[in-house]
């Protein structure tokens, strides 16, 4: 693991050190990388969302689908 320092205002530690202590983290780092982790779901979440949104659109997701889809989930039972 590779170590990286950043530099915080004051406001900005002191509301870390809460996350920290209030949300059950070990350390500040445990915070950040969670952080991260979250952002990086998040931009791809986002990723897959503009991607599906560009695809042309399939079939109407009437009742009728639903009730085919459930039909074909009975059938696989």
């Amino acid at each position: 693991m590779t170590t990286m320092n950043i530099s915080l205002p004051d406001a900005l530690k002191a509301f870390v050190d809460e996350q920290v202590s209030g949300r059950g983290y070990g350390t500040s780092s445990e915070y950040v990388r969670d952080l991260i982790r979250k952002d990086q779901d998040r931009q791809h979440l986002r990723t897959l969302l503009l991607d599906g949104a560009a695809t042309p659109s399939g079939a109407k997701a009437d009742a009728r689908y639903f009730d085919a889809l459930r039909a074909r989930v009975r059938d696989r039972s």
